[in-house]
Protein backbone atom coordinates (compact mmCIF):
# COMPACT_ATOMS: atom_id res chain seq x y z
CA UNK A 1 0.00 0.00 0.00
CA UNK A 2 1.30 3.41 -0.91
CA UNK A 3 0.54 6.72 0.74
CA UNK A 4 -0.95 9.33 -1.58
CA UNK A 5 -2.16 12.80 -0.58
CA UNK A 6 -4.61 14.64 -2.84
CA UNK A 7 -4.76 18.42 -2.34
CA UNK A 8 -7.60 19.99 -4.34
CA UNK A 9 -10.25 22.57 -3.39
CA UNK A 10 -12.68 20.86 -5.76
CA UNK A 11 -14.25 18.47 -3.24
CA UNK A 12 -15.90 16.27 -5.86
CA UNK A 13 -12.72 15.91 -7.88
CA UNK A 14 -10.63 15.11 -4.79
CA UNK A 15 -13.13 12.45 -3.66
CA UNK A 16 -13.24 10.91 -7.13
CA UNK A 17 -9.46 10.66 -7.21
CA UNK A 18 -9.46 9.16 -3.72
CA UNK A 19 -11.96 6.43 -4.66
CA UNK A 20 -10.13 5.61 -7.88
CA UNK A 21 -6.70 5.36 -6.26
CA UNK A 22 -8.06 3.34 -3.35
CA UNK A 23 -9.47 0.86 -5.86
CA UNK A 24 -5.88 0.44 -7.08
CA UNK A 25 -4.74 -0.52 -3.58
CA UNK A 26 -3.31 2.81 -2.41
CA UNK A 27 -3.88 4.56 0.91
CA UNK A 28 -5.27 8.00 0.02
CA UNK A 29 -5.89 11.12 2.14
CA UNK A 30 -7.41 14.35 0.85
CA UNK A 31 -7.15 18.01 1.81
CA UNK A 32 -8.90 21.00 0.27
CA UNK A 33 -6.43 23.89 0.60
CA UNK A 34 -2.67 24.42 0.32
CA UNK A 35 -2.03 25.20 4.01
CA UNK A 36 -3.81 22.03 5.14
CA UNK A 37 -2.05 20.11 2.35
CA UNK A 38 1.43 21.18 3.56
CA UNK A 39 0.58 20.27 7.15
CA UNK A 40 -0.77 16.87 6.07
CA UNK A 41 2.30 16.20 3.93
CA UNK A 42 4.58 16.93 6.93
CA UNK A 43 2.49 14.71 9.23
CA UNK A 44 1.66 11.79 6.94
CA UNK A 45 4.83 11.81 4.81
CA UNK A 46 3.09 10.48 1.70
CA UNK A 47 5.12 9.10 -1.18
CA UNK A 48 3.07 11.05 -3.72
CA UNK A 49 1.22 14.36 -3.48
CA UNK A 50 -1.35 15.14 -6.17
CA UNK A 51 -1.55 18.92 -6.04
CA UNK A 52 -4.04 21.20 -7.77
CA UNK A 53 -2.48 24.40 -9.09
CA UNK A 54 -5.33 26.90 -8.73
CA UNK A 55 -6.99 26.90 -5.31
CA UNK A 56 -8.61 29.47 -3.07
CA UNK A 57 -6.00 31.27 -0.97
CA UNK A 58 -2.52 29.93 -1.53
CA UNK A 59 -2.03 28.27 -4.91
CA UNK A 60 -0.57 24.84 -5.45
CA UNK A 61 2.31 26.41 -7.33
CA UNK A 62 3.16 28.53 -4.27
CA UNK A 63 2.86 25.49 -1.97
CA UNK A 64 5.02 23.27 -4.18
CA UNK A 65 8.46 24.35 -2.83
CA UNK A 66 7.32 23.80 0.77
CA UNK A 67 6.03 20.32 -0.05
CA UNK A 68 9.23 19.38 -1.91
CA UNK A 69 11.29 20.62 1.07
CA UNK A 70 9.72 17.99 3.35
CA UNK A 71 12.12 15.13 4.22
CA UNK A 72 11.81 12.59 2.71
CA UNK A 73 10.71 14.63 -0.27
CA UNK A 74 7.47 13.30 -1.82
CA UNK A 75 6.87 12.96 -5.53
CA UNK A 76 4.48 15.65 -6.80
CA UNK A 77 1.94 15.41 -9.63
CA UNK A 78 0.39 18.76 -10.51
CA UNK A 79 -3.19 18.85 -11.81
CA UNK A 80 -5.01 21.76 -13.39
CA UNK A 81 -7.97 22.62 -15.55
CA UNK A 82 -5.95 25.35 -17.28
CA UNK A 83 -3.54 24.54 -20.09
CA UNK A 84 -0.93 27.24 -19.43
CA UNK A 85 2.58 26.79 -20.84
CA UNK A 86 4.17 29.26 -18.43
CA UNK A 87 2.62 27.57 -15.39
CA UNK A 88 3.70 24.14 -16.64
CA UNK A 89 7.29 25.32 -16.96
CA UNK A 90 7.22 26.88 -13.50
CA UNK A 91 5.80 23.72 -11.94
CA UNK A 92 8.49 21.51 -13.46
CA UNK A 93 11.21 23.97 -12.46
CA UNK A 94 10.00 23.96 -8.86
CA UNK A 95 10.22 20.18 -8.57
CA UNK A 96 6.97 18.72 -9.91
CA UNK A 97 7.53 15.39 -11.63
CA UNK A 98 4.38 15.25 -13.72
CA UNK A 99 1.64 17.57 -14.91
CA UNK A 100 -1.86 16.32 -15.77
CA UNK A 101 -4.74 18.34 -17.15
CA UNK A 102 -8.35 18.09 -16.06
CA UNK A 103 -10.55 16.28 -16.79
CA UNK A 104 -8.10 13.67 -15.56
CA UNK A 105 -7.61 10.58 -17.67
CA UNK A 106 -7.52 7.62 -15.26
CA UNK A 107 -5.02 5.68 -17.38
CA UNK A 108 -2.70 8.69 -17.57
CA UNK A 109 -2.89 9.15 -13.80
CA UNK A 110 -2.25 5.45 -13.12
CA UNK A 111 0.74 5.48 -15.45
CA UNK A 112 2.18 8.54 -13.69
CA UNK A 113 1.73 6.97 -10.25
CA UNK A 114 3.32 3.69 -11.39
CA UNK A 115 6.22 5.54 -12.95
CA UNK A 116 6.90 7.53 -9.77
CA UNK A 117 6.62 4.40 -7.63
CA UNK A 118 8.92 2.47 -9.94
CA UNK A 119 11.62 2.32 -7.29
CA UNK A 120 9.33 0.04 -5.24
CA UNK A 121 9.26 -2.66 -7.94
CA UNK A 122 12.71 -3.94 -7.06
CA UNK A 123 12.10 -7.31 -8.72
CA UNK A 124 12.13 -5.65 -12.14
CA UNK A 125 14.68 -2.92 -11.47
CA UNK A 126 18.44 -2.67 -11.76
CA UNK A 127 20.07 -0.34 -9.20
CA UNK A 128 22.54 2.26 -10.40
CA UNK A 129 25.72 1.84 -8.38
CA UNK A 130 27.62 4.85 -7.09
CA UNK A 131 30.68 4.26 -9.26
CA UNK A 132 33.25 7.02 -9.22
CA UNK A 133 34.11 7.33 -12.89
CA UNK A 134 35.52 10.44 -14.52
CA UNK A 135 35.41 11.22 -18.21
CA UNK A 136 38.88 9.77 -18.81
CA UNK A 137 38.31 6.39 -17.18
CA UNK A 138 37.70 3.41 -19.45
CA UNK A 139 35.23 0.67 -18.52
CA UNK A 140 35.24 -2.88 -19.82
CA UNK A 141 35.62 -6.50 -18.84
CA UNK A 142 35.09 -8.13 -22.27
CA UNK A 143 37.92 -10.07 -23.85
CA UNK A 144 38.28 -7.43 -26.57
CA UNK A 145 38.74 -4.63 -24.03
CA UNK A 146 41.17 -6.69 -21.93
CA UNK A 147 43.35 -6.92 -25.04
CA UNK A 148 43.10 -3.14 -25.48
CA UNK A 149 44.13 -2.58 -21.84
CA UNK A 150 47.09 -4.94 -22.23
CA UNK A 151 48.26 -3.08 -25.34
CA UNK A 152 47.97 0.25 -23.52
CA UNK A 153 50.11 -1.13 -20.72
CA UNK A 154 52.78 -2.37 -23.13
CA UNK A 155 52.99 0.75 -25.30
CA UNK A 156 53.00 3.07 -22.27
CA UNK A 157 56.45 1.71 -21.36
CA UNK A 158 58.06 3.40 -24.36
CA UNK A 159 57.64 6.47 -26.55
CA UNK A 160 56.48 4.71 -29.73
CA UNK A 161 54.06 6.43 -32.10
CA UNK A 162 50.58 4.90 -31.87
CA UNK A 163 47.74 4.75 -34.40
CA UNK A 164 44.31 4.15 -32.84
CA UNK A 165 41.56 2.98 -35.20
CA UNK A 166 37.88 2.37 -34.65
CA UNK A 167 34.42 3.67 -35.47
CA UNK A 168 33.25 7.09 -34.30
CA UNK A 169 32.22 7.10 -30.66
CA UNK A 170 34.25 4.08 -29.54
CA UNK A 171 36.53 6.10 -27.23
CA UNK A 172 39.73 6.61 -29.20
CA UNK A 173 40.63 9.79 -27.31
CA UNK A 174 40.14 7.96 -24.01
CA UNK A 175 42.71 5.40 -25.15
CA UNK A 176 45.12 8.19 -26.04
CA UNK A 177 44.63 9.71 -22.58
CA UNK A 178 45.15 6.31 -20.95
CA UNK A 179 48.46 5.81 -22.80
CA UNK A 180 49.58 9.31 -21.82
CA UNK A 181 48.61 8.92 -18.17
CA UNK A 182 50.38 5.56 -17.86
CA UNK A 183 53.62 6.70 -19.55
CA UNK A 184 56.68 8.64 -18.48
CA UNK A 185 55.13 11.62 -20.34
CA UNK A 186 52.24 11.81 -17.85
CA UNK A 187 53.74 14.88 -16.19
CA UNK A 188 53.68 16.78 -19.49
CA UNK A 189 50.70 18.27 -21.33
CA UNK A 190 48.16 16.31 -23.39
CA UNK A 191 47.47 18.43 -26.50
CA UNK A 192 44.73 17.65 -29.00
CA UNK A 193 44.68 18.59 -32.69
CA UNK A 194 41.40 17.88 -34.50
CA UNK A 195 42.58 17.55 -38.07
CA UNK A 196 39.01 17.65 -39.40
CA UNK A 197 37.87 20.72 -37.45
CA UNK A 198 40.63 23.15 -38.48
CA UNK A 199 40.61 24.50 -42.04
CA UNK A 200 43.66 23.50 -44.08
CA UNK A 201 45.00 27.05 -44.35
CA UNK A 202 45.19 27.32 -40.55
CA UNK A 203 46.08 23.71 -39.68
CA UNK A 204 49.81 24.14 -40.36
CA UNK A 205 49.95 27.21 -38.12
CA UNK A 206 47.87 25.42 -35.48
CA UNK A 207 50.26 22.47 -35.38
CA UNK A 208 53.65 24.13 -35.93
CA UNK A 209 53.02 27.77 -34.97
CA UNK A 210 54.00 30.89 -36.91
CA UNK A 211 56.13 34.00 -36.64
CA UNK A 212 54.91 37.59 -36.78
CA UNK A 213 54.16 38.58 -40.38
CA UNK A 214 54.22 34.99 -41.67
CA UNK A 215 50.90 35.66 -43.40
CA UNK A 216 48.20 38.31 -43.52
CA UNK A 217 46.75 38.62 -40.04
CA UNK A 218 49.79 37.17 -38.25
CA UNK A 219 50.24 40.12 -35.91
CA UNK A 220 52.45 38.23 -33.48
CA UNK A 221 54.22 34.98 -32.84
CA UNK A 222 52.04 31.97 -32.09
CA UNK A 223 53.23 28.78 -30.47
CA UNK A 224 51.98 25.65 -32.23
CA UNK A 225 50.54 22.47 -30.72
CA UNK A 226 53.75 20.50 -31.28
CA UNK A 227 55.69 23.02 -29.22
CA UNK A 228 52.98 23.12 -26.55
CA UNK A 229 53.11 19.34 -26.27
CA UNK A 230 56.85 19.31 -25.46
CA UNK A 231 57.63 16.45 -23.03
CA UNK A 232 53.98 15.39 -23.20
CA UNK A 233 51.68 13.89 -25.80
CA UNK A 234 50.18 15.32 -28.98
CA UNK A 235 47.00 13.61 -30.12
CA UNK A 236 46.21 13.99 -33.83
CA UNK A 237 42.50 13.16 -34.04
CA UNK A 238 40.77 12.39 -37.37
CA UNK A 239 44.17 12.07 -39.06
CA UNK A 240 42.51 10.49 -42.11
CA UNK A 241 40.87 13.83 -42.96
CA UNK A 242 44.21 15.61 -43.42
CA UNK A 243 44.95 16.96 -46.92
CA UNK A 244 47.87 15.51 -48.97
CA UNK A 245 49.89 18.74 -48.65
CA UNK A 246 49.57 18.71 -44.85
CA UNK A 247 50.42 15.01 -44.77
CA UNK A 248 53.76 15.84 -46.41
CA UNK A 249 54.48 18.53 -43.81
CA UNK A 250 53.48 16.25 -40.96
CA UNK A 251 55.71 13.42 -42.20
CA UNK A 252 58.92 15.18 -41.16
CA UNK A 253 57.57 15.94 -37.69
CA UNK A 254 56.61 12.31 -37.21
CA UNK A 255 59.80 10.88 -38.76
CA UNK A 256 62.43 13.18 -37.25
CA UNK A 257 60.52 14.76 -34.33
CA UNK A 258 61.28 18.23 -35.69
CA UNK A 259 59.29 21.05 -37.29
CA UNK A 260 59.64 24.61 -38.56
CA UNK A 261 57.05 27.29 -37.67
CA UNK A 262 55.55 29.28 -40.53
CA UNK A 263 57.70 32.28 -41.39
CA UNK A 264 60.74 30.90 -39.56
CA UNK A 265 63.93 29.18 -40.62
CA UNK A 266 64.63 27.71 -37.22
CA UNK A 267 64.18 23.98 -36.75
CA UNK A 268 62.47 23.05 -33.50
CA UNK A 269 62.81 19.64 -31.86
CA UNK A 270 60.03 17.94 -29.93
CA UNK A 271 60.04 15.13 -27.40
CA UNK A 272 56.27 14.77 -27.49
CA UNK A 273 54.83 11.32 -28.05
CA UNK A 274 52.64 11.29 -31.17
CA UNK A 275 49.32 9.45 -31.06
CA UNK A 276 46.99 9.56 -34.08
CA UNK A 277 43.43 8.32 -34.45
CA UNK A 278 41.01 7.75 -37.31
CA UNK A 279 37.67 6.12 -38.02
CA UNK A 280 38.71 5.54 -41.65
CA UNK A 281 40.38 2.51 -43.20
CA UNK A 282 43.79 4.08 -43.81
CA UNK A 283 45.07 1.04 -45.69
CA UNK A 284 42.26 1.52 -48.18
CA UNK A 285 43.00 5.26 -48.29
CA UNK A 286 46.63 4.44 -49.11
CA UNK A 287 45.51 2.18 -51.97
CA UNK A 288 43.28 4.95 -53.28
CA UNK A 289 46.18 7.46 -53.04
CA UNK A 290 44.24 9.57 -50.53
CA UNK A 291 46.78 8.99 -47.77
CA UNK A 292 50.58 8.84 -47.99
CA UNK A 293 51.94 5.35 -47.53
CA UNK A 294 55.15 6.56 -45.87
CA UNK A 295 53.19 8.59 -43.31
CA UNK A 296 50.87 5.66 -42.69
CA UNK A 297 53.77 3.38 -41.82
CA UNK A 298 55.37 6.04 -39.60
CA UNK A 299 52.12 6.49 -37.68
CA UNK A 300 51.36 2.84 -37.09
CA UNK A 301 54.51 1.81 -35.27
CA UNK A 302 51.95 0.41 -32.84
CA UNK A 303 48.38 -0.17 -34.05
CA UNK A 304 45.51 -0.36 -31.60
CA UNK A 305 41.96 -1.11 -32.79
CA UNK A 306 38.94 -0.30 -30.65
CA UNK A 307 35.96 -2.63 -31.18
CA UNK A 308 32.50 -1.13 -31.74
CA UNK A 309 30.03 -1.41 -28.89
CA UNK A 310 28.02 -4.11 -30.68
CA UNK A 311 31.10 -6.37 -30.48
CA UNK A 312 31.62 -5.83 -26.74
CA UNK A 313 28.07 -6.14 -25.40
CA UNK A 314 29.42 -7.92 -22.31
CA UNK A 315 30.49 -4.43 -21.22
CA UNK A 316 27.11 -2.80 -21.79
CA UNK A 317 25.71 -2.96 -18.26
CA UNK A 318 29.01 -1.78 -16.75
CA UNK A 319 29.06 1.12 -19.22
CA UNK A 320 25.46 2.07 -18.42
CA UNK A 321 26.20 1.98 -14.68
CA UNK A 322 29.38 4.06 -15.00
CA UNK A 323 27.86 6.59 -17.39
CA UNK A 324 24.68 7.02 -15.33
CA UNK A 325 26.71 7.50 -12.16
CA UNK A 326 28.79 10.24 -13.78
CA UNK A 327 25.80 11.87 -15.53
CA UNK A 328 23.89 11.98 -12.22
CA UNK A 329 26.83 13.85 -10.68
CA UNK A 330 27.36 16.25 -13.58
CA UNK A 331 23.68 17.01 -14.22
CA UNK A 332 22.46 16.84 -10.62
CA UNK A 333 20.30 13.89 -11.63
CA UNK A 334 18.62 11.43 -9.30
CA UNK A 335 18.26 8.25 -11.34
CA UNK A 336 18.91 5.42 -8.86
CA UNK A 337 17.34 2.54 -10.80
CA UNK A 338 16.54 1.54 -14.35
CA UNK A 339 13.98 -0.95 -15.54
CA UNK A 340 15.26 -4.32 -16.73
CA UNK A 341 13.33 -3.66 -19.94
CA UNK A 342 15.67 -0.69 -20.60
CA UNK A 343 18.73 -2.94 -20.39
CA UNK A 344 16.95 -5.52 -22.57
CA UNK A 345 16.27 -2.80 -25.12
CA UNK A 346 19.88 -1.63 -25.00
CA UNK A 347 21.08 -5.21 -25.51
CA UNK A 348 18.86 -5.60 -28.58
CA UNK A 349 19.98 -2.32 -30.16
CA UNK A 350 22.96 -2.26 -32.57
CA UNK A 351 24.43 1.12 -31.42
CA UNK A 352 25.74 2.63 -34.68
CA UNK A 353 27.02 5.63 -32.69
CA UNK A 354 28.72 3.37 -30.13
CA UNK A 355 29.47 4.63 -26.60
CA UNK A 356 28.96 8.26 -27.61
CA UNK A 357 25.39 7.41 -28.66
CA UNK A 358 24.80 5.45 -25.44
CA UNK A 359 26.01 8.42 -23.39
CA UNK A 360 23.74 10.76 -25.35
CA UNK A 361 20.72 8.51 -24.81
CA UNK A 362 21.38 8.37 -21.06
CA UNK A 363 21.95 12.13 -20.79
CA UNK A 364 18.64 12.87 -22.52
CA UNK A 365 16.84 10.37 -20.28
CA UNK A 366 18.29 11.83 -17.08
CA UNK A 367 17.57 15.39 -18.22
CA UNK A 368 13.90 14.57 -18.85
CA UNK A 369 13.44 12.11 -15.98
CA UNK A 370 10.63 12.85 -13.54
CA UNK A 371 11.45 10.03 -11.13
CA UNK A 372 14.38 8.05 -9.81
CA UNK A 373 13.70 5.23 -12.27
CA UNK A 374 14.76 5.23 -15.91
CA UNK A 375 11.92 3.59 -17.84
CA UNK A 376 11.45 2.38 -21.38
CA UNK A 377 8.96 5.21 -21.97
CA UNK A 378 11.69 7.80 -21.41
CA UNK A 379 13.79 6.58 -24.33
CA UNK A 380 13.53 8.28 -27.70
CA UNK A 381 10.69 6.94 -29.91
CA UNK A 382 13.21 5.86 -32.56
CA UNK A 383 15.27 3.77 -30.15
CA UNK A 384 12.25 2.36 -28.33
CA UNK A 385 10.46 1.41 -31.56
CA UNK A 386 13.56 -0.28 -32.94
CA UNK A 387 13.99 -2.27 -29.73
CA UNK A 388 10.33 -3.30 -29.69
CA UNK A 389 10.55 -4.21 -33.38
CA UNK A 390 13.59 -6.41 -32.81
CA UNK A 391 11.98 -8.13 -29.85
CA UNK A 392 8.83 -8.76 -31.93
CA UNK A 393 10.91 -10.17 -34.77
CA UNK A 394 12.72 -12.53 -32.39
CA UNK A 395 9.44 -13.59 -30.84
CA UNK A 396 7.92 -14.18 -34.27
CA UNK A 397 10.95 -16.23 -35.26
CA UNK A 398 10.57 -18.34 -32.15
CA UNK A 399 6.85 -18.77 -32.78
CA UNK A 400 7.41 -19.86 -36.37
CA UNK A 401 9.90 -22.61 -35.54
CA UNK A 402 11.03 -25.31 -37.94
CA UNK A 403 8.68 -27.43 -40.05
CA UNK A 404 9.49 -30.47 -37.92
CA UNK A 405 8.70 -28.56 -34.72
CA UNK A 406 5.37 -27.39 -36.11
CA UNK A 407 4.48 -30.91 -37.30
CA UNK A 408 5.37 -32.49 -33.95
CA UNK A 409 3.42 -29.85 -32.00
CA UNK A 410 0.33 -30.34 -34.19
CA UNK A 411 0.59 -34.13 -33.94
CA UNK A 412 0.69 -33.96 -30.12
CA UNK A 413 -2.37 -31.69 -30.07
CA UNK A 414 -4.37 -34.05 -32.32
CA UNK A 415 -3.42 -37.16 -30.34
CA UNK A 416 -4.34 -35.46 -27.08
CA UNK A 417 -7.64 -34.20 -28.50
CA UNK A 418 -8.60 -37.73 -29.71
CA UNK A 419 -7.37 -39.50 -26.59
CA UNK A 420 -4.72 -41.21 -28.72
CA UNK A 421 -7.36 -42.84 -30.95
CA UNK A 422 -5.31 -43.63 -34.05
CA UNK A 423 -8.24 -43.89 -36.39
CA UNK A 424 -9.62 -40.45 -35.50
CA UNK A 425 -6.11 -38.99 -35.56
CA UNK A 426 -5.47 -40.33 -39.06
CA UNK A 427 -8.76 -38.86 -40.25
CA UNK A 428 -7.98 -35.41 -38.82
CA UNK A 429 -4.38 -35.40 -40.05
CA UNK A 430 -5.21 -36.86 -43.45
CA UNK A 431 -2.51 -39.54 -43.22
CA UNK A 432 -2.48 -43.32 -43.41
CA UNK A 433 -2.09 -45.49 -40.30
CA UNK A 434 1.46 -46.59 -41.28
CA UNK A 435 2.38 -42.95 -41.79
CA UNK A 436 0.95 -42.08 -38.36
CA UNK A 437 2.93 -44.92 -36.75
CA UNK A 438 6.15 -43.64 -38.35
CA UNK A 439 5.46 -40.10 -37.14
CA UNK A 440 4.82 -41.29 -33.57
CA UNK A 441 8.02 -43.36 -33.66
CA UNK A 442 10.18 -40.62 -35.25
CA UNK A 443 9.05 -38.02 -32.74
CA UNK A 444 9.43 -40.52 -29.86
CA UNK A 445 5.90 -39.95 -28.59
CA UNK A 446 4.36 -42.17 -25.91
CA UNK A 447 0.69 -42.29 -24.93
CA UNK A 448 -0.05 -41.16 -21.39
CA UNK A 449 -0.36 -43.86 -18.75
CA UNK A 450 -3.81 -45.32 -18.50
CA UNK A 451 -4.75 -44.53 -22.11
CA UNK A 452 -6.74 -47.38 -23.63
CA UNK A 453 -5.60 -48.35 -27.17
CA UNK A 454 -8.37 -48.05 -29.74
CA UNK A 455 -9.77 -51.15 -31.39
CA UNK A 456 -7.94 -50.48 -34.64
CA UNK A 457 -4.47 -50.29 -33.02
CA UNK A 458 -2.19 -52.86 -34.62
CA UNK A 459 0.02 -55.18 -32.62
CA UNK A 460 3.24 -53.58 -33.93
CA UNK A 461 2.25 -50.24 -32.48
Amino acid sequence: MTGILVVDDDVACARTLQLHLQSKGHEVDIRHDAIAGIAAAELLQPEIVILDIRMEGRSGLEALPDIKAIKPSPHVIMITAFNDMHTTIQAMQRGAEDYIHKPIDADELDAAVERLLGGERSDNLVPVGEISVDRLQMVGRSRAMKEVFKTIGLVARNNATVLITGESGTGKELVAHAIHNASDNAGGPFVVVNCAAVVETLLESDMFGHEKGAFTGAVGRQVGKFELAENGTIFLDEIGEMSPSMQAKLLRAVQYKEFTPLGSRDIHKTNARIIAATNLDLEQSVKQKDFREDLFFRLQVVSLHLPPLRERMDDLEDLVQALLSRINTEMNGGVTHLEQSVLDCFNDYHWPGNIRELENVLMKSVALSTSNVLTLEQLSPELKNQCVGQVSAKQEQLELGSLAEIERSHLVKVLQATGWHRGEACEILGVSRPRLRRMIRDYKLLPPQGTEPDSETLEQD
